[in-house]
Order: structure tokens, then C-alpha cells, then sequence
């Protein structure tokens, strides 16, 4: 009896400790103007940046984020309209598994995966119309983050083994809150409890893809 209210304890502690980093995650992430904000980061794998990702459908999303059905039965209509989601493209999936090959397994398996969460449905379609449908890793810093002239970003990053996901709040230059912060809120929370990917072609495969769970939940705010 004196073992289980110790698991028990231990459970609900360890929980707690989670919330705990989401919150501060959070609190920790402030705005900055598009040519301050922090971009994807590739290390020494200049390869890496010549690989394309696509924009992606909102169910692509929602299976990405591996959304549930209960919530999806609250909402009237899809979720998180006002965010963008750019994915790896078959192309560059299977060229991380050849230049992992190539390369002897010095070549990174990582994958990249960046969202998007405007502050208004208005502002996506608008830079919608500007951002590509294709963009190669290496111009999505240059091209769609710092080229988002009057406009600041939050920047959230987290690690899930072969994959990065990289969150962005996106908001008018100065405005105050952000309206969108429910959106934000919820996508955040489904990136940390997302389990690590171990393989990310087990993307083409989503939601059944091949995962453990992360016991320690990284995730970084800027």
C-alpha cells in the first residue's frame, strides 16, 4: 500500500513537473522583429539545406500533431485555421536516408518540420500568397521568416528524435498579445506529448508511426 501512494506520488510529481516546463516554455518565449528571431538551425550538415519541405494540408496537421477525435468533435470546423505548416517532402525523406547511407552514418537523420501560427486567418491567406508551396530548408530562414517585413515572431523549438519542430507565433510589429494564443496553447501541448520519432519516413505513415516515448520532453523556447 505504502509502495503504490509512492508510485503514485511519484507519478502526479513528475506530471506536474511537465506542466510545469510547458508553462515556462511559454512565459520564457517573447516576440522579436522577423530580423531578430532565431531560424532553423542545420549544424555542419550543408547538404541539409539543398532538401525541400512543402506546405502541408490541415489534416496533414492534425495527424502530425496526432490531434484526437474527441477534440476534433468540439470544433465546428477544422482547427488552428490561421497556422501554416511546411513538411519534409517525399524527395528530401528519402534523401536523409541516402546521405545517411553515403555518408556511413555520419549524415544526420534529422528532419525538420516548421509551423506557422498567425494571429489572424486574414494574415495567413495574405503571406500564404506570398510564401511558395515548395521551398528548399536553406531559403526558408532568409525567404519566410526574415523576409516577413512589419511583422514579429515567437520562436518555440522542439526535438522528437529524427525529428525538429520548429513553432512560430507571427504577429503584427508591436501588436499587444495575441489573439491566437488558444491555437498556440493546444499545438504546443500536442508537439510535447507527441512521442519521439525514431524514423521520420514513419511520417508517410501517420499517425501509426513507429515511436517510444520521450521520458524527458525537450522543448525550447526563444
Amino acid at each position: 500500500m505504502a509502495e503504490e501512494k509512492k508510485k503514485h506520488k511519484h507519478k502526479h510529481k513528475h506530471k506536474e513537473k511537465d506542466n510545469d516546463k510547458e508553462k515556462q516554455s511559454e512565459q520564457a518565449a517573447h516576440f522579436k522583429p522577423c530580423a531578430d528571431v532565431k531560424g532553423i538551425r542545420f549544424g555542419g550538415q550543408f547538404i541539409v539545406k539543398s532538401f525541400t519541405v512543402r506546405r502541408a494540408s490541415p489534416l496533414e496537421l492534425l495527424r502530425l500533431l496526432d490531434i484526437p477525435p474527441s477534440y476534433l468533435s468540439e470544433c465546428q470546423s477544422l482547427p488552428f485555421p490561421s497556422t501554416t505548416t511546411y513538411m519534409p517532402t517525399s524527395f528530401t525523406i528519402l534523401a536523409h536516408q541516402a546521405w545517411h547511407t553515403l555518408t556511413l552514418g555520419l549524415g544526420t537523420k534529422k528532419s525538420k518540420v516548421v509551423l506557422f501560427v498567425f494571429e489572424s486567418e486574414s494574415m495567413k491567406a495574405a503571406v500564404d500568397q506570398l510564401w511558395p508551396a515548395m521551398i528548399p530548408l536553406g531559403d526558408v530562414n532568409k525567404k519566410l521568416i526574415r523576409g516577413l517585413s512589419g511583422s514579429e515572431m515567437a520562436r518555440f523549438k522542439f526535438r522528437k528524435g529524427c525529428l525538429t519542430i520548429y513553432v512560430y507565433a507571427v504577429r503584427r510589429l508591436g501588436a499587444a498579445g495575441f489573439m491566437r494564443a488558444d491555437d498556440l496553447r493546444r499545438i504546443l501541448q500536442s508537439v510535447v506529448d507527441l512521442k519521439d520519432f525514431l524514423d521520420h519516413t514513419a511520417m508517410l505513415a501517420i499517425p501509426s508511426q513507429k515511436s517510444i516515448t520521450l521520458q524527458s520532453r525537450t522543448a525550447v523556447a526563444h
